[in-house]
């Protein structure tokens, strides 16, 4: 917090906000996360009566001697009796490992990043095939979705809906 604000004001800032920093270490690099809460600001945004929190979260990455810092900031409806700043941080980080597991077997597996489809309906139509189709993949005991997708399509379907038992076709019966 700047010199702009009086020094009251940085005082009371100084009280409310609440800290919670953690260090990971892995596939070659060190991320500190420090996630910083405060309920200051929920008097200004009227226009938001379930707003508790606001998030500010550092990502500090070293990778290989190299040092980057990224900032993000979040908004939330739990109170600090519901989440702290470690238990936010948590959620955060929680929420982007499902985010980034989905994106990469939607762009990987599915192509869609490449799809050239942007007209219409036509994107979301095809948003939720994938969705389905993901979803019917996850319930086939596969190695991988790219091996279940090779299954052929009634067999997949009634694998994921426990229609079909794959003693009936051996080559099926290969689990994760």
């Amino acid at each position: 917090m700047g010199p702009l604000f009086p020094p009251y004001q940085r005082r009371l800032w100084g009280e409310d906000l609440r800290s919670a920093t953690t260090t990971n270490k892995g596939h070659g690099r060190v991320e500190k996360r420090t996630v910083t809460t405060s309920t200051w600001l929920n008097e200004y945004h009227r226009a938001w009566p379930q707003l508790s929190q606001v998030i500010r979260v550092e990502r500090e990455r070293r990778i290989k001697g190299e040092t980057t810092v990224e900032v993000s900031y979040y908004i939330t409806s739990l109170d600090r009796t519901r989440a702290d700043a470690a238990r936010l941080g948590a959620l955060i980080r929680a929420h982007w490992g499902i985010e980034n597991r989905l994106h990469y077997v939607r762009d990987v597996t599915w192509g869609e990043d490449a799809s050239r489809v942007r007209k219409g309906s036509s994107p979301e139509l095809l948003a939720a095939l994938r969705n389905t189709a993901n979803y019917l993949l996850e319930r086939v005991k596969a190695p991988s979705k790219a091996a279940a997708s090779a299954i052929p399509v009634g067999a997949q379907i009634g694998l994921a809906l426990g229609l079909t038992d794959a003693s009936v076709r051996p080559s099926l019966a290969k689990t994760k």
